[in-house]
Order: structure tokens, then C-alpha cells, then sequence
């Protein structure tokens, strides 16, 4: 889940560590789509090494988007997933190592926030569901329209656990989808994929790091390997940083706020559900044809360069005049330490420290403070020095009280604010009370349509009086309508206008907003006792219970780091409260940590979802496993109320809330599932125990006939994989159970696509380097490690949020920008198609680039568009500028109709190819520059283009029929090349 404003708080800081992804797009030639050759190298002037995917983060955004329909079924879900990795693995280009990483079951420490997270869903879906009925029930009285409700089954978003059959259907796919396009792609050829399923137990991007900690141990790693890990949760850039790898950079979707969304009761865009009036759809496009369609744009993808964080961290961590020497790689990992007080997916955030109001510089600033007088570092290694860090929570402890009364403060003059502001709107909407009509009405200046001057002045002014006693006839309607609701008592109207009459004041409109009862009130003497009070239903004075809580969240914090830096270190430990203590509270906590249990197990699949599953989604469990959520007569019914109350704890939203739900006991749990476990079927079974990874490559891999040898002799023991073969990899290697094997059919799980016939892939289980217990994996930087090219320049510390920021295109910051000039933009202007009346604010996207983002000009009669500067500075026809130049059209492509990330790119490619010509042109002479002179040289090309097109076709023939590409299949709803 990450940290809540954590991401948005560091790009603002440190704006320098994003830049966009430049994504080349494939080529559509005589209706065939030809893919993007990613054996090329990357367009964003860098190569990758290792790419690893947190599969969660792209599970949910395919199973049930938020800015497009969703998929009709699972089929169109696995298929939204394939095109998903497609499009990363064409932006990022590994070379060596392709890790895919789905959720298995969580540490219980985590499965805490994961039952919250589930309970709250189910809830909030019935509480939708009731909500729909009442306003639709509301808006059909008024006689208002709505489409007829359709009656299909509600995609829960809770299947996505592991042991469901969704994540096991899931799995088998993803084994599909690698041998397909091992088998077909020559991008995935030399690479090794590692495949971690849902049935291996602890979290995607653990698994990540566990892989990246346990491999960097061996002698064989590669210092210098450059890592690229695909998630959206703020999180992962803290484990980035643990890892103290030089090269590490993150790929996610780059954020973007106030996304329009359609109504859910009539499907239109610009208002939600609660404004909801019944009003008849407004035609989409001058026939219609665009009803039923959500004008959605390609998600673009943004880097965050760790290495430049590096940079920022280095600058502000520094310190001159320690009594101990300055270690960076050291300070790094107290910054990171220090950002789990202010939230993280294990424990509640301390009540005092609030990201969104600078908590991570005031930690910073006062550990900076207190360094000297600690003696040393906070951490070393994913271990605390827990005398130290009481010695900054005490520091904290003494501003808490001012801290409280500044988070009222700004509170309040917000408030006062958005008060003004809303004042300041509604003015602007109402207007003048009384506005004249005909020619003395008020006009825009510069308006062409002028006003016709009045021809029967008595009848102007008799349609003036007809509508001022039209509207005084609906307000006296309004007025009796309020007084018929009200029992005829007509004081019960509320004071107000004319308008106002009869109409219910919405709390928008009152002078304050109604906010949620807060009891605590930290900015007033006494919060502590209040604090506890209310939270935890003690008193203040009780010393012991407080001790308690303190020691728990020291627990908690000793086990987040050790998680980080050194795996698990027990499975069963979690936080055992809602909330956090105070920063003040924190004394004599050296001696309240020892260490862990040792040898913990994680939960079977089916028992995790019996810990983190409402009644609900009970479907998803075997008939007798879910009688014991629903019945009465179950020894744990108490484990899954239907109803839970949600507490704001000072937050203005409900998500923002602490649900208050029982805890698990684990004991309990285990005990009543003792008597069920006999009613699991063979496959029940099978999906109720713990997998492992599974390594996949290509025949043209060094390491296959190392692999096809053990299947052949049908080795039983575990084999050590020879570092030499697979880019300084090890493991061990188990045979599979069910494998996928060279010349053998690989069977499609998907019915709309088709079996591999020719499979050139194999797959083994994998197993990462084992270690002792004891083993410390050390958190510094590897001998041999280069530290990358310093990127920041003077300006850039000084740079604040105010100042105009510009995105950069890859990784090199030279890349020339484009920039239109008059003639630009009125070459843009002919190109464009003018038959669209639906104005310039209409989300109607335009005709010619609405099918999939792929601009398409007929090829009948019509208007034909005004050649624009391109065609004409080279001179030839229109029907001949994609084979002379093929990247040129394809980034014009890009720009009039792919909507994705490379736009701006597609526009510099352009730019530099108009002026790449014009200076050739020039040099030529006087003699190039006639209308003879390229109508020559284009004769020449049009008379070479089949033979180039034959080399071309040679080249290339890597997309052809000779190296294994099957034909698409009959539907085309899924090919392996789609974007």
C-alpha cells in the first residue's frame, strides 16, 4: 500500500529525480502491426539490466480500471495483463533478468492492514450499492431519466489473494505468456525470467529484495548491475535505498489527479453520483457515434532515479564536526528508518508527525541536532540502537504540544480559506440579480454574433414580464411543495431569497461544513489524558499500559527494519493496537526489545484468506471453511462483524479512518479450522499449499542444455546453477512438476488464443542462496561498485515549487526540446479535421484518433488536408512519407493519435529530421534546392526502395514467418505485439 503523500512530498522536494519514459510505439503497415524490435537499443539513452515487477500493482489497475470500462471477464483480464508487461518491457529493455513478483501471503504484521483494507471494501460496495438505489428510486419520482440498470455480477476485487482460483488461473497464465514470448520475441531471448507465484509465501516486492539481497551476497555479482523495479507504491523507494545499490531506478504510472469518471447511475461525465438529476444524454459526436464510449488516454510511465536522490540526500545529510567519522551509506539508512514514524503498511504513523506538515524534515533537522550527542548512527545493518533513537523521540516529545496547536492553526485559517473562496464562487455563478435581454444584454467582448436590434418594443418588454411571472409561478410551486412535505406547516420553510423557497440548504452553502465530533482535541491542555481515554479507554495515569503500547510500536519499529534489510524476521508478530503512542512517551525503551521468535511459519493460502476476508467474499472458500464466518454456532463469528465502526481520528474522510476490527487470534483461528481441513478437495488442497519460483529462458540461452541435461537424467536433487551460464546468477534448481519443455505443445488457458505449437522455452523451480540464521547481509556498497555521473547542477538546489518546472524525456538531459512557430501551428490546424461541432471543451476525443489511439486517414474522396511544412521540405507525396521514412511517420504517429508517453518525443524526432534535411539541402548547393533537384533524388529512392525494402525484410526477418511467428489469432482482441 506505501505511504500515504509520502511520493508527492519527495517530488515536490526533489523534483530532479523524475523523468518521463520515452516509449517508442509500433508500426501498422498494409493493416499487419509490426511490433517494436526491443533487441534495439533504449530510446531513453539507457540500458537496463535487471527489470522486476510488483504484479499486484498491475493486477488491480487490469482487472478493474478506473478511467476505462473494465474487462467483460477473466479472459479479458489476462489479456489487459499481457499487454500491460508488453508495454513495460518495451520501455525498460532488460538484458539479463525479468522478475515477476505476485503477492503470497503476507507476514501477519501485514495481514492486519490487509483484513482492514478487505472488510472496508466489502462495505463500501454495499453501502454504493444502497446508495444507487435510493438517489435512482429519487430521481424517477422527480420524473427524471435513467438508462435501465443492467444486472451483471460486481468484479470483487478481494479475489486478488492468494489460494484463490483467480490467482491460481492467474499463474498458469503468466507461464503461457512467458513461453509464448520467449518462444516469439527476440527481445526476450537471452533473458532469464523468474517467475515467483502467488503460492509463495511474503510480499511482492520482498520477494524482490529478498532476490536482490541474497544474489548481491555471492561473489559473482555484478556491483554495477542496473536494477529497474516497476510499482506504484511509495514504499519501494525506501527499499531502493536499502538495497545500496548505485544503479536503482523505479518505473511507475505518473499520477494524475481529478481523473473524470462517468456517473454510476446514467454514465455521464461531469458530475457524480450525489449530483446526479436524470437529465437525457447529450449526443456524442454529430451522429451518435461515440455512445457508450469513455474517451480515455494511454497512462504514461515516469522514472524515479534513485541515484539522484542520492545526490539530493548526500547534500543534506552531511555533517562537518562529528565526534564519529561520517559514513553516508550509514546516514541513508537512518533517513529511511527515520521515515517509518511517519506511516508505513505495519504500524500506525505517531500522532505528532504528519508527512503533508514537513515531519521528515523536522526529523532530519533534529537528528541532525542530536547526532552529535548519540555518539553514532541509529541503525546499522536493519539493526537499532534503540538508546539513540530514544534520544530523538524525546526531542520530538518536547515540540508535540506546539505541534498540536500549529496543526489547529493552519487548520483553521484553511478553512477560512476555502470559505472565502466558495463565497467568491457562488457570486461569480449567481451573477447580477436582474439581466436585460435583446440588444441591451450584456455581450463578450470581440463577439462576432452581435445582437439584432429589438424590432417590436412592446413586445420585448411583454416577454420580459411573461418570463419574471413564469418564474415567481415556480417558486410559489416550490414553496407549496415544501409546505405539502412539511405537514402543511409552512414556518418550517427556510429563510432565504426567492430562490431558496422551498429548497432544502446544502451544506455547501451553509457558512460552515458539518465535521466530525472531535473528542480529543490535541490542541487543547489535557490531550493526553483525553487521548488515551478515548482510544484506548484507559487513564493516563495508568503507567503500565502505556509501557505496553510503547513497547509494542519498539517492537514494531525493530521488525519494519530488519523486514527491510535483513527478510522477515517473524512471521507472526504484528502491532496489537489501532493506535500509536505519543513521541513523549518513549523512555527507557533500551531494554524493551530483545529479539524475535525464532523458526515462525507463515499462514497456508486458504488460512490467510480466512484471516483477512469478510463474510462477504466468503464464496472464494470451500462451503464448510465459510460456514464458520456466517454461522452462529461458529467459535469464531466474532472475527467477522457485518457491521464495524470506522474512526475519523481527526481525518475529514472516511478512507482516511482507523477501522476498528477485532484482531485474529492466530490460536483461535488454527483451532476451529482443525475440523474442516478433512473437507478439502484434491484441488482445494493443491491450492492451500506453498509453491516456489520458477525460472524460465530460451533455446539461444547459455544456460539451457544445462537445464534440458537435468531433465533428461531426471535429477532428483537440487542442483547449483554455474554462475558462468547466467549472468553471475545462483540458486538452486528443482525439477518441475508440471514443466514446460522445449518442442512440446504448450497448451493455452486462454480460449481465444492459441496453443504453442513450437515452444522454444523451459522452465525449472528456482531457489534462491541459502544462509545461515545468523547471517548479516551487509548494507554498504559492494567492492567495485561506480558510482554514477553526478546529475544535479548549482541551480538545482535552490530550485523551489514555484519556479516553472519542465519534464525531461529519458535519461539524457541534452535531449533537444521542440517548440512550434506560427507556421507550426497553422500546419497543426490543416492537419486536424474540422467537422466537429461539439466545441473545444468537449470530451469527445476526434474522430481520426479515437480507434486504440492509431491515427487512420481515409483513402476515399473528400476534403484532402493542406500538405504541412514536413511534406513539402521533402518533396514528396504524401502516399510515399512512410517507406523514405519510417521512424519520421511513426513518430507523427505517435504525436496526432498515440496519446502516450511519447509525445513531446515524437515532436523533437520530427524537428530534428526538418532540420537534419534543410542543413543537408543547403550544403548541397544552390542546385539542390530547386524543384528538379529533389524530384530527381526522389525518383532515385522511389527506383531503390524494392531492393531496400528486400535487405530491410532480411534484416528484419526476425518478424517474419522464418522465425516462428505465429499468425494472429482470428479475433485480434489479443496479439503478442500489441501495445
Amino acid at each position: 500500500m506505501g505511504v500515504p503523500a509520502f511520493f508527492r512530498w519527495l517530488s515536490r522536494k526533489y523534483p530532479s529525480i523524475i523523468v518521463h519514459c520515452v516509449e517508442e510505439k509500433g508500426k501498422q503497415c498494409n493493416g499487419v502491426r509490426i511490433p517494436v524490435d526491443t533487441t534495439r537499443p533504449n530510446p531513453n539513452d539507457v540500458e537496463f539490466d535487471n527489470l522486476y515487477l510488483d504484479m499486484n500493482g498491475i493486477i488491480h489497475p487490469c482487472t478493474h480500471p478506473e478511467d476505462k470500462p473494465a474487462p467483460k471477464n477473466e479472459d479479458e483480464m489476462m489479456v489487459a495483463i499481457f499487454e500491460y508487461i508488453d508495454r513495460l518491457f518495451n520501455i525498460v529493455r532488460p538484458r539479463r533478468v525479468l522478475y515477476m513478483a505476485i503477492d503470497g501471503v503476507a507476514p501477519r504484521a501485514k495481514m492486519n492492514q490487509q483484513r482492514s483494507r478487505r472488510f472496508r471494501a466489502s462495505k463500501e460496495g454495499v453501502e454504493l450499492a444502497e446508495e444507487k438505489g435510493r438517489i435512482r428510486e429519487e430521481i424517477i419520482q422527480r420524473g427524471g431519466y435513467l438508462p435501465p440498470e443492467q444486472i451483471k455480477e460486481r468484479f470483487d476485487s478481494n479475489c486478488i489473494t492468494p489460494g484463490t482460483e483467480f490467482m491460481d488461473n492467474l499463474a498458469q497464465c503468466l507461464r503461457y505468456y512467458i513461453a509464448d514470448r520467449i518462444s516469439n520475441d527476440p527481445g526476450w531471448k537471452n533473458i532469464t525470467v523468474i517467475l515467483s507465484d502467488a503460492s509463495v509465501p511474503g510480499e511482492g516486492e520482498h520477494k524482490i529484495m529478498d532476490f536482490i539481497r541474497r544474489q548481491r551476497a555471492q561473489p559473482n555479482h555484478d556491483p554495477n548491475t542496473h536494477h529497474c523495479l516497476c510499482g506504484a507504491d511509495a514504499d519501494l523507494i525506501m527499499l531502493g535505498l536499502a538495497t545500496h545499490e548505485p544503479n536503482f531506478t523505479i518505473i511507475r504510472e505518473e499520477f494524475k489527479p481529478n481523473k473524470p469518471r462517468p456517473c454510476a447511475l446514467c454514465g455521464q461525465m461531469g458530475h457524480e453520483i450525489k449530483d446526479c438529476e436524470g437529465t437525457a444524454r447529450e449526443k456524442q459526436g454529430e451522429h451518435d457515434e461515440f455512445a457508450g464510449s469513455m474517451p480515455v488516454s494511454e497512462q504514461e510511465f515516469i522514472f524515479i532515479r534513485l541515484c539522484v536522490l542520492r545526490e539530493y540526500l548526500a547534500r543534506e545529510l552531511t555533517m562537518a564536526s562529528l565526534p564519529f567519522p561520517f559514513d553516508f551509506e550509514r546516514s541513508i539508512d537512518d533517513w529511511v528508518f527515520m521515515c517509518f514514524f511517519v506511516g508505513n503498511d505495519f504500524l500506525p504513523h505517531l500522532p505528532s508527525l504528519e508527512i503533508r506538515e514537513g515531519a521528515i524534515d523536522r526529523l532530519v533537522s533534529i537528528y541532525k541536532d542530536v547526532v552529535h550527542k548519540t555518539g553514532g548512527y541509529l541503525t546499522q545493518n536493519g539493526y537499532v540502537n534503540l538508546e539513540r533513537v530514544e534520544l530523538i523521540m524525546q526531542a520530538v516529545g518536547v515540540a508535540e504540544d506546539n505541534i498540536f496547536k500549529k496543526r489547529k492553526e493552519d487548520d483553521e485559517s484553511f478553512k477560512r480559506r476555502m470559505k472565502e473562496k466558495r463565497k467568491r464562487m457562488k457570486a461569480e455563478q449567481q451573477g447580477p440579480a436582474f439581466l436585460t435581454t435583446g440588444q441591451f444584454a450584456p455581450q463578450a467582448l470581440g463577439r462576432r454574433d452581435r445582437p439584432e436590434p429589438v424590432q417590436n418594443a412592446r413586445h420585448q418588454a411583454y416577454g420580459m414580464r411573461m418570463q419574471a411571472r413564469e418564474q415567481n409561478n415556480k417558486d410559489a410551486a416550490q414553496s407549496l411543495k415544501a409546505m405539502m412535505r412539511n405537514g402543511g406547516n409552512s414556518s418550517a420553510e427556510p429563510s432565504g431569497g426567492a430562490n431558496s423557497r422551498g429548497l432544502k440548504r446544502k451544506a455547501e452553502d451553509s457558512d460552515s461544513e458539518p465535521e466530525p465530533e472531535d473528542n480529543v482535541r490535541l490542541w487543547e491542555d489535557g490531550w493526553k489524558q483525553r487521548y488515551y481515554k478515548t482510544k484506548f479507554d484507559v487513564d493516563v495515569t495508568d503507567d503500565d499500559f502505556r509501557q505496553k503500547v510503547v513497547q509494542s510500536y519498539v517492537e514494531g519499529l525493530c521488525w519494519v527494519l530488519r523486514y527491510y534489510y535483513q527478510g522477515c524476521a517473524s512471521w507472526k508478530w504484528y502491532f496489537p493496537f489501532h493506535y500509536a503512542p505519543f513521541a513523549s512517551d518513549f523512555k527507557d525503551i533500551k531494554e524493551m526489545f530483545k529479539d524475535f521468535e525464532k523458526g515462525t511459519k507463515p499462514f497456508k493460502p486458504l488460512e490467510q484468506l480466512m484471516g483477512v476476508f469478510p463474510a462477504a467474499s466468503g464464496n472464494f472458500l470451500p462451503s464448510t471453511w465459510r460456514n464458520l464466518m456466517s454461522s452462529s454456532d461458529s467459535s469464531i463469528i466474532d472475527f467477522y462483524p457485518d457491521d464495524f465502526a470506522i474512526d475519523l481520528n481527526g481525518k475529514k474522510y472516511a478512507w482516511q479512518g482507523v477501522a476498528l476490527l477485532p484482531f485474529v487470534d492466530e490460536r483461535r483461528l488454527r483451532a476451529a479450522l482443525t475440523d474442516v481441513y478433512p473437507d478439502l478437495s484434491p484441488e482445494e488442497v493443491k491450492r492451500n499449499s506453498l509453491g516456489s519460483d520458477v525460472l524460465f529462458l530460451g533455446s539461444s540461452h547459455p544456460l539451457f542444455d544445462f537445464i534440458q541435461e537435468l531433465y533428461r537424467t531426471e535429477s532428483n536433487e537440487g542442483t547449483e546453477i554455474p554462475a558462468e551460464l547466467c549472468h553471475g546468477i545462483q540458486g538452486m534448481l528443482n525439477l518441475d512438476n508440471n514443466p514446460i519443455l522445449p518442442n512440446e505443445t504448450v497448451v493455452s488457458p486462454i480460449p481465444t488464443l492459441r496453443d504453442i505449437s513450437h515452444n522454444g522455452s523451459i522452465g525449472v523451480k528456482f531457489k534462491d542462496p541459502q544462509y545461515a540464521d545468523d547471517f548479516v547481509f551487509k548494507a554498504v556498497l559492494l567492492p567495485g561498485a561506480k558510482i554514477p555521473t553526478k546529475v544535479l547542477k548549482p541551480g538545482d538546489w535552490e530550485r523551489g515549487n514555484r519556479e516553472p518546472w519542465r519534464p525531461q524525456l529519458g535519461f539524457n538531459p541534452n535531449r533537444q526540446q521542440a517548440h512550434l512557430d506560427q507556421s507550426g501551428f497553422r500546419a497543426l490546424s490543416h492537419s486536424v479535421n474540422r467537422n466537429q461541432h461539439s466545441g473545444q471543451y468537449s470530451n469527445t476525443p476526434p474522430p481520426n484518433s479515437y480507434q486504440r489511439g492509431h491515427h487512420r486517414p481515409s483513402h476515399g474522396g473528400g476534403h484532402q488536408p493542406f500538405p504541412h511544412s514536413r511534406q513539402s521540405l521533402l518533396g514528396a507525396p504524401p502516399s510515399y512519407q512512410q517507406p523514405q521514412y519510417p521512424r519520421q511517420q511513426q513518430q507523427q504517429q505517435q504525436h496526432y493519435g498515440g496519446g502516450g508517453g511519447g509525445q513531446g518525443h515524437g515532436w523533437d524526432r520530427a524537428m530534428q529530421a526538418q532540420r537534419s534535411s534543410y542543413q543537408q539541402n543547403m550544403a548541397r548547393g544552390p542546385g539542390g534546392g530547386g524543384a528538379g533537384g529533389y524530384q530527381q533524388r526522389y525518383e532515385q529512392r522511389r527506383d531503390d526502395w524494392p531492393e531496400r525494402r528486400d535487405n530491410w525484410s532480411q534484416q528484419h526477418q526476425g518478424y517474419s514467418s522464418g522465425r516462428g511467428y505465429p499468425a494472429p489469432p482470428p479475433s485480434k482482441r489479443y496479439t503478442w505485439n500489441n501495445n
